[in-house]
């Protein structure tokens, strides 16, 4: 279990910002082995809790700051919560390891049929399954690593969590390498990268419409005055002043830049930009927070078109929240308690949402977190494609990471990003308060990136794209199907080999 937990911790290494992709293959070789190794279920779940353990408390330590710095949290509390929380997530791995284990006693599985079938299968269900139960936590799921291997080519195809499959199956070859079986293994592995890097080069998706200017606001606003009402009259200034000082197709401010609601903003405050947008052509998307007729709380981004009246102006409104950020879970309302941080239970948005036209594209807003669940972005764009209508050929993530400070959670975030536009094929604009504000194009690759912690503004050229990528259409069906696929056929050799003794005796 110790070297399950170091392996699982070294896997970090794989994901931005250290990017060394082929540790992540070696760390699930060294998982993989520690299963095989032990004699029993529980001995592989054990195994692969202690791995999940090491991986998430190596992974997100940096809640730790959002917690005890900005959250008052006594350091020994926030320390127990964040391990408690990989202790959580950690269940996954082990119920991925221990049915692997449980599979082989069964049905006798032989060992290129464990690596190769069912070990990867198992690990990729169960990441899914992380990414949507409950709510889902999908962070460092094993497919971001390889947003710049030679398996993203794989990504328009079957997603992040095929990735993250194909990443498994690596590493089961791996375990193959003094088996008689090797050379078959050793070959297909070369076969499937050499695929990869082949599709990197199809075009799924192609320009549509002219392309647009934009300019990302990063604030720089410090996390311990954004919500100080002592600060908010300053922040409102400054950000106003930013979005004016110049013209352009589409101007972004991070998540809730403006931390008041609509009517306690200073009179004429939004009628001020909407007058700006008119005059100038600009388009302007606000992040902050809405109420809506019964009185609830969103979490939203505020469009202001060149065409706009004062008010009502384009809404969308966060759907997929933050568990003890932005809804309670039932029960747990005295561990919030023991943060200062402001938080509630806020309104979902609906799950298909307008995009929001400007000039000749349409942007696709999502709110920080969101842009962890690919599938539910995807199915926004397939939504529109079925309904014969256009789909966004922009996608645009708005956020505020300053709660986790100058932490490897800036440029996991922008990973996670990066991915989105693999699968969808489309660019992605970032526009945060503290970081990574940056543009990235349809192949994922950033083109411009602002340094972090710093208040400036990116400005550019953004030329949208359209078109659907079997990831857009199916989602995460492909996956499902090969992982299936793959534990049907560990059991029809399973049950042929047990005939073929049978028939010997």
């Amino acid at each position: 279990m110790l070297t399950a937990a170091i392996a699982g911790a070294v896997a970090v290494l794989a994901f931005a910002p250290f990017g060394y992709w082929p540790l992540q293959i070696l760390s699930l070789g060294v998982l993989f082995y520690q299963v095989l190794r032990s004699s029993s279920v529980k001995g592989g779940a054990l195994i692969g809790w202690a791995y999940g353990f090491g991986w998430c408390a190596a992974g997100t330590h940096w809640l730790y700051i959002s917690m005890h710095r900005y959250g008052d949290m006594a350091a020994p509390l926030a320390a127990i919560a964040v391990a408690l929380l990989a202790l959580l997530m950690a269940i996954y791995v082990a119920l991925a390891m221990g049915l692997a284990a449980w599979l082989r006693q069964r049905w006798v599985l032989s060992l290129p049929a464990m690596t190769l079938l069912v070990l990867p299968a198992t690990w990729t269900l169960f990441e899914w399954t992380r990414g949507w139960l409950f709510t889902g936590f999908p962070w460092l799921a094993t497919g971001y690593a390889h947003n710049a291997s030679p398996l993203a080519g794989y990504a328009p195809i079957v997603g992040s969590y095929g990735l993250g499959w194909l990443a498994a199956l690596s590493a089961g070859a791996l375990l193959l390498l003094t088996h008689r079986t090797r050379w078959f293994a050793l070959g297909g592995v070369i076969a499937l990268y050499a695929a990869g890097i082949g599709l990197q080069y199809v075009a799924w998706t192609h320009p549509v419409g002219r392309p647009i200017t934009v300019r990302l606001l990063q604030g720089n606003v410090p996390q311990q005055q954004k919500f100080d009402p002592g600060f908010v009259l300053g922040a409102l200034q400054m950000y106003q002043s930013a979005i004016t000082s110049a013209p352009a197709d589409l101007i972004a401010t991070p998540e809730t830049a403006v931390t008041v609601l609509p009517h306690q903003l200073p009179p004429g405050y939004l009628d001020n930009l909407a007058t700006y947008a008119q005059q100038t052509g600009s388009t302007i998307l606000v992040g902050m927070p809405v109420l809506d007729e019964q009185q609830r709380f969103y979490n939203a981004a505020v469009g202001i078109t060149p065409g706009s009246t004062p008010g009502p102006y384009y809404q969308y409104r966060k759907q997929h929240l933050v568990p003890f950020g932005e809804f309670v879970p039932p029960g747990l309302h005295w561990f919030v308690a023991m943060m200062a941080i402001p938080l509630g239970d806020m309104g979902r948005g609906a799950a298909v949402q307008a995009p929001l036209q400007v000039r000749d594209q349409l942007v696709l807003p999502n709110i920080c977190y969101e842009d962890l669940f690919g599938e539910e972005i995807a199915g926004q764009l397939a939504s529109a494609h079925r309904h014969g209508k256009q789909s966004a050929s922009v996608l645009l993530n708005i956020s505020n990471l300053a709660w986790f400070g100058d932490s490897i959670a800036i440029p996991q975030h922008l990973q996670i990003s990066q991915m989105r536009s693999l699968e969808t094929g489309r660019p992605m604009l970032r526009s945060t308060n503290t970081g990574a504000t940056a543009i990235i194009d349809g192949k994922g690759v950033v083109q411009s990136l602002l340094p972090p912690e710093q208040q400036a503004t990116l400005a550019a050229k953004v030329q949208g794209m359209g078109g659907m990528t079997p990831y857009i259409l199916y989602g995460n069906k492909l996956m499902l199907a090969l992982a299936a696929l793959a534990l049907l056929t560990a059991f029809l050799l399973s049950r042929a080999a047990r005939r073929g003794r049978a028939a010997q005796q």
